[in-house]
């Protein structure tokens, strides 16, 4: 029988993962600022795309925790040296999250090996 803090170890960086990635394609809609819907439309599919990714690392991570670590910690330090362009709030607001999560799937996959079968 698995203890609680096994399953919250198993469960939070999956499910904090799928929230970045939603947190990430909120700044997607942006692409409806102005103009027609069907003109807007592909730009929004196109800034969707780093949301997908995301949710795709989450979906490869959830039997191998250790593609979420190098992953999202490897994301994090990514946006932090090339996109944030000196902006801490920015890398904070970005890089924050998935460093977090890149953190807790380490753990989890250091927990794994230790946890009962």
């Amino acid at each position: 029988m698995e203890t609680t803090s096994a399953r919250l170890l198993l469960w939070v960086p999956r499910v904090l993962g799928v929230l970045v990635s939603v947190f990430i394609g909120m700044f997607a809609l942006d692409a409806f600022s102005g103009g027609p819907f069907w003109q807007a439309l592909p730009d929004f599919i196109i800034h969707l795309v780093p949301a997908f990714i995301l949710l795709a690392l989450v979906w490869a991570s959830f039997r191998r925790p250790w593609i979420g670590a190098a992953a999202f910690t490897g994301l994090a330090i990514l946006y932090a040296l090339t996109m944030s362009r000196g902006r801490v709030d920015w890398m904070l607001t970005i890089s924050g999250p998935l460093l977090l999560v890149g953190a807790l799937f380490w753990w989890s996959w250091l927990q794994r090996g230790r946890m009962p079968a």
